[in-house]
């Protein structure tokens, strides 16, 4: 019996071609509730991003897997959290700043970034109004303040290269765009392990959707992984089901197939 279900957010929940979500997927969330499934978002994004997520998706879940597993919040209370160290960061700047690489740094409560390109503004179109809006700040605010995650703005043939530079981390990817950088033992199913055991409830009881190169750990690690069908390949062969794409009621087709709704 499925008791907890974790929602990755952009491609997911909310649809990259409207910047909403699908209503049918408002009224599955609604009726786990009232079936007493516990409802947890897994999300790369920070929880500075948590009052635009609840007025989003109009519901208020009963915690939060954010930054890729970085930092973990069930009810009020802050249960994990794993920063990158910030001797590695300070170490991979000059690369950054050589390379001209684009760079976003993810507090728990603010994001910032060292300067702006055309892959910055290329993501931020694509998400639309759910992108992130960081400003160019000092990076001395490194050694001042936990950075969980960082937003590299690399391909994929890129990684590589800017990995020599900080070799305790690794990516996480969801766009072709850019990476997100989180500690080498860290993750969406590390975060998700630290939840369940929270709550005490068992890996066989859980369920993951997600559609993202960063989901994929944790479809592996749930009982039941979900891919969208606007997932990518590699995300598809990860999962146990592969559900229709989030346009059109993806979500609730496959909590119907697997008797959850």
């Amino acid at each position: 019996m499925i008791k907890a279900i974790f929602f990755d957010i952009d491609g997911t929940l909310v649809s990259f071609n409207s910047h909403t979500v699908p209503q049918s997927t408002k009224n599955a969330l609604s009726k786990l509730r009232e079936n007493g499934v516990k409802l947890f978002l897994a999300t790369g994004r920070s929880p500075m991003w948590l009052p635009a997520i609840k007025d989003l998706v109009e519901f208020e879940f009963d915690g939060y897997v954010m930054v890729n597993g970085q930092y973990c919040i069930v009810g009020d209370e802050v249960i994990h959290k794993m920063r990158i160290d910030e001797n590695d960061i300070e170490k991979v700047i000059p690369y950054m700043e050589d390379q001209k690489i684009s760079c976003e740094f993810v507090e728990y409560d603010h994001m910032y970034i060292n300067f702006v390109n055309k892959r910055v503004e290329e993501l931020r179109a694509l998400l639309g109004s759910t992108a992130p809006t960081s400003k160019p700040e000092d990076l001395r605010r490194v050694k001042e303040n936990d950075t969980y995650q960082l937003c590299a703005y690399i391909k994929d043939e890129e990684e590589e290269e800017f990995f020599k530079h900080l070799p305790n981390c690794r990516a996480v990817r969801w766009n072709p765009l850019f990476a997100d950088i989180i500690p080498f033992n860290g993750g969406k199913s590390v975060g998700i392990k630290k939840v369940l055991e929270h709550i005490n409830i068992d890996q066989e009881e859980s369920m993951a959707f997600g559609d993202g190169g960063n989901d994929i750990e944790m479809l592996e690690f749930a009982k039941i992984g979900v891919a969208m069908g606007n997932a990518g390949d590699d995300v598809k062969e990860s999962a146990d089901f592969v559900t229709l794409d989030v346009d059109n009621h993806g979500i609730e087709h496959a909590l119907k197939k697997y008797n959850i709704l």
